[in-house]
């Protein structure tokens, strides 16, 4: 055989066997993955993962499992992402909604495309009721009393509302009387006011979750019976405690002082000159006696005897402590205000007395020479307090620290006036 003929075969040969070990390779196909059952289910998570048994004769690049609450899922859903190759694998499912049905397939992706494994389908735990304990109240009056509760756990939902419900039958509802309080599971304070005095109570406390409302083990109190004060006249007034303090429950009415020295009464036009102590009636009627109590000058109020013994004209610190209690000047005033219009005319906003305070509308008596005009009954409750206003620069009047409530906001206000006005009185327990 010659040269030629040899090297003419060589390429020939190499060129057959190129083409023999190319033709006898696998052509890639789409791998070949199963589902695993999914474990440990709560409201929110889950796992499963898969088994990928044939890379289908191409590396298998991703991996993992895909979810919907529609079937058939694909890696356009929800999905995680667990590695490359063959093998068993395990995935964690997270983002649940608590209580829904959701369909699961593992899947393998190589060149050829995505595999998918067979679907199986789970529900997510359902959230449960919250559960909580009730605290025993404490701190009960006339007219208030302290409780609250421990949620201890979420039943898996995010809670809503908390707080306590109270009323005069047994199975309070959070849908009747209640308080409300922020924050989701641990322990909670209520202040629960707007309290009827001698009366019996059953509360407990509740916890709000997507599941509805849980309640706590339900007590029940009775309120202090109501206690009275009788001033040095006779007048006998009923008393509520409201936090800390015991206050009279009706404007003073007073016409001596508590050593027996009789308060002038000056019906006259000089009212606004007087640089004494005096009281009058509004209208110089008595008539308003019984309902609104008596005017008096700042000369009175701060006398230091106007009010029974062991009792004293409300300072600008009681009457602060007391605002502070019931939430602030933008509210106080409504829980303050006897409700409804029997005394207090017009609307009478925001006026529940959950104080038990019954503030009156029982107006005012004007100031100034020769002035002595009756203002707004039925529209103003104005209370001196027994604390010294520092000398107007201008006018050089002694005034002193008043409170006001009206009937058309909610609110209640401080400010001072001079000494001859005439304002309603409260006197508070020493």
């Amino acid at each position: 055989m010659n040269n030629s003929f040899r090297i003419i075969v060589i390429p020939i040969l190499l060129i057959g066997l190129t083409l023999f070990f190319t033709s006898c390779k696998p052509k890639p196909t789409l791998a070949v993955v199963s589902t695993a059952n999914v474990a440990g289910i709560t409201q929110t998570t889950a796992t499963s993962g898969g088994n990928v048994t044939d890379d289908g004769n191409a590396e298998v690049t991703a991996r993992g499992i895909c979810w919907s609450t529609s079937q058939n899922p694909t890696t356009s859903s929800n999905k995680t992402s667990d590695g490359t190759g063959t093998g068993n694998f395990t995935s964690s499912i997270a983002g649940l909604i608590p209580g829904t049905t959701y369909y699961v397939r593992a899947y393998a992706t190589n060149s050829e495309g995505t595999a998918y494994g067979s679907e199986v389908s789970f529900s997510s735990n359902p959230v449960l009721l919250a559960t909580l304990t009730t605290t025993t109240a404490s701190s009960i009056t006339q007219t208030s009393a302290v409780s609250g509760g421990n949620i201890t756990s979420d039943g898996g939902g995010v809670i809503t509302a908390r707080g306590v419900c109270w009323g005069t039958s047994t199975a309070p509802l959070a849908t009747g009387l209640h308080t409300t309080e922020s924050g989701t599971t641990g322990t909670f304070t209520s202040n629960i006011i707007g309290l009827t005095a001698n009366t019996k109570y059953y509360y407990r406390a509740y916890a709000i979750n997507s599941a509805g409302a849980a309640y706590g083990d339900e007590k029940f109190f009775t309120t202090e019976p109501v206690k009275t004060v009788t001033d040095i006249d006779g007048n006998v007034y009923n008393t509520v405690t409201i936090g800390t303090q015991v206050w009279m429950v009706e404007n003073l009415k007073t016409t001596k002082y508590n050593d027996g020295a009789a308060i002038p009464n000056v019906t006259e036009y000089t009212w606004g000159d007087l640089q004494t102590d005096a009281y009058c009636w509004y209208n110089n009627d008595i008539s308003n006696k019984a309902a609104f109590g008596a005017l008096y000058n700042w000369f009175a109020a701060k006398s230091g005897k106007l009010c029974p013994t062991d009792w004293h004209v409300a300072t600008l610190s009681d009457w602060t402590t007391l605002v502070t209690y019931l939430g602030g000047i933008d509210v106080a005033g409504g829980k303050l205000k006897e409700a409804g219009n029997t005394h207090w005319l017009d609307q009478n906003v925001g006026a529940t007395n959950e104080s038990g305070f019954t503030a009156l509308p029982g107006g005012y008596r004007g100031s100034g020479l020769g002035d002595g005009t009756f203002y707004l009954i039925g529209y103003y409750g104005w209370y001196w307090t027994a604390t010294v206003y520092p000398m107007d620069p201008v006018f050089g009047h002694i005034a002193g620290y008043n409170w006001q409530m009206t009937s058309g906001y909610n609110n209640c206000l401080q400010s001072n006036l001079w000494d001859t006005m005439g304002l309603s009185v409260r006197c508070i327990k020493d």
